[in-house]
């Protein structure tokens, strides 16, 4: 057979083929792929715990805008640890404006309040902080069996009350020393509540005037018949306003006096000024000229002075 001189024979296309698919991979040099790196983890900085209210009073109150979440985290920090939680509630009662006796004399804090000794001092700052009114934050405490009682309760029944605290509202009248011991002449006194009218907005003022005239015609025995002529007058003055209901808290004497021993001089306790006074009653004892076997004879309740605080002008019922 004669071949045409263009064909070329299948195994040389194919060897043809094959050298050049040989001689263009000669070019490609095969590497294998970097491996793939993690992003690096930041780890975030921890975040140092709360301040604890035994280690830093200041900085655990910090951390709460008003008393209420205050006394409400204290509560929560009671439950990993009472005496925390006890160091937190001081510092809410004595670092802000701390007034919700209700909540320090709920069943939270009522264990606490029967054996730590400086409670009956806390709520002594309470009652102060709520503006002094003693008789009636009294009642509260009688409410949970408080041991924490009136001056009128003492002074009543000297041998029941000895060695009791006592809750008083008082002013310093005087101050003198006995010995090593200086001495107070407290004056007791309580809030009441006065009534008065406050003018509201704007007032009227007005003046009338009337004028009458005309005669009076008559006879008398002086002068005999005749006609008597004049005028009459008459003016009236009044104010018109509105005015609206006030009540202010005055403090007045309740006419008991006491005796409070200090454990040495105080510069703050100035003389004048009335005080919310947290004392022990030691009982009564004569004033000069009296007699013991008198029953009748004059005596005055002596106390031990635990702390005293300020009142607040503010009263909250």
């Amino acid at each position: 057979m004669r071949h045409h001189p263009w064909i070329v024979p299948t195994w040389a296309l194919l060897g043809s083929l094959a050298v050049g698919c040989g001689a263009s991979h000669s070019h490609v040099t095969w590497t294998e792929s970097p491996p793939r790196e993690d992003a690096p983890v930041v780890e975030k900085a921890r975040e140092a715990p709360p301040p604890s209210a035994s280690a830093d009073p200041k900085g655990f109150v910090a951390r709460y805008p008003n008393p209420a979440l205050c006394e409400a985290a204290a509560r929560r920090v009671q439950a990993e640890s009472r005496d925390e939680g006890w160091a937190a509630l001081k510092a809410c009662i004595e670092l802000t404006p701390f007034t919700q006796i209700r909540a320090l004399l709920g069943g939270a804090w009522a264990e606490d309040l029967k054996v730590r000794p400086e409670a009956a001092n806390l709520i002594a700052r309470v009652v102060a902080q709520r503006g002094g009114s003693v008789p009636g934050e009294l009642q509260y405490l009688q409410e949970r069996k408080i041991p924490i009682f009136s001056l009128a309760s003492a002074v009543e029944r000297p041998d029941t009350y000895k060695g009791r605290y006592v809750l008083l509202r008082a002013r310093v009248a005087d101050q003198r020393s006995e010995g090593e011991r200086p001495t107070v002449w407290l004056v007791e006194h309580t809030l009441a509540s006065v009534e008065s009218d406050a003018p509201v907005g704007y007032g009227e003022t007005f003046d009338t005037t009337t004028t009458t005239n005309g005669d009076l015609g008559g006879q008398t025995q002086l002068t005999g018949p005749g006609r008597l002529g004049g005028n009459l007058s008459t003016r009236e003055r009044g104010t018109v306003s509105t005015t609206r209901k006030h009540f202010d808290n005055v403090s007045d004497e309740t006419g008991r006096e006491a005796l409070g021993r200090l454990s040495g001089a105080d510069p703050f306790l100035e003389a004048r000024r009335e005080y919310v006074f947290l004392a022990r009653f030691d009982g009564v004892r004569l004033t000069s000229g009296g007699n013991d076997d008198d029953a009748e004879a004059p005596r005055i309740p002596v106390l031990t002075i635990v702390s005293y605080h300020a009142p607040q002008s503010l009263v909250v019922y």
